[in-house]
């Protein structure tokens, strides 16, 4: 790791957590990840080695912790990477308002698009019994186009390929809208109004849909946070 050669804590803080990757590992954790697999999900473009070393750092700066047995490892936040989620989140507002995506070809993705939406629905909003939402995506790339997020008992899973159950919901819109959605940039009822966003399905459910369907955590947070200078922002 190379160093800026200075004492200074703002230095030292980033040397650590300003190579590259690094800050966006610490946000998977944050996010509730803690398996190797998981946070791969969540970086698809980092390579296992280079995830594998960036992990080893984190260990070593005593930022993360690993438990379990070799080959079963889970991996969690110590204190110090507890007290980095203001950090996390102040730069996730910061760059909400003032360094967002133009969401060109090489910003979309739909696996990530589908693992952050797993991860923040709230399954306590549907019924008991399974429920079933198929989303296509017409344009994203051939074998990421059609996914299933199954709820049943509490759990939520996400599914690449078809699971065989009856389909309670189908959205169809292209990745970029779903993806504006969810990072803010578009409302999904507004959406739906345009014809951007087409629902199919359970009317109950079809509802309730901008009830789980929420938006990314940190993108919520940027659109429910006021700027820091109003006159400035505005």
């Amino acid at each position: 790791m190379k160093t800026y050669g200075q004492f200074c804590p703002l230095a030292q803080a980033s040397q650590l957590l300003c190579e590259r990757w690094t800050l966006i590992v610490i946000r998977e954790f944050m996010a509730g990840s803690t398996r190797f697999s998981d946070l791969q999900r969540g970086v698809p473009l980092m390579s296992p080695s280079l995830l594998s070393s960036r992990l080893k750092l984190l260990i070593k700066s005593g930022v993360i912790e690993h438990t379990g047995e070799s080959g079963h490892q889970n991996y969690q936040l110590t204190e110090a990477g507890k007290e980095l989620r203001p950090v996390i989140e102040l730069l996730g507002i910061w760059g909400h308002r003032w360094a967002q995506s133009n969401l060109n070809e090489g910003d979309l993705d739909a696996g990530l698009l589908m693992w952050d939406m797993r991860r923040s629905v709230d399954p306590s909003q549907f019924p008991k019994r399974r429920i079933v939402a198929q989303f296509e995506y017409p344009d994203a790339q051939l074998g990421n186009r059609d996914w299933w997020l199954v709820s049943e008992q509490g759990e939520l899973d996400l599914c690449l390929k078809d699971p065989g159950f009856e389909i309670d919901l189908l959205i169809k819109c292209s990745l970029k809208t779903m993806t504006e959605i969810w990072i803010c940039q578009k409302h999904f009822n507004d959406a739906v109004s345009a014809g951007d966003v087409i629902v199919l399905g359970d009317p109950k459910l079809s509802a309730k849909l901008q009830s789980w369907l929420r938006s990314s955590g940190l993108s919520r947070l940027g659109s429910l946070t006021p700027p820091a200078n109003p006159a400035r922002a505005s």
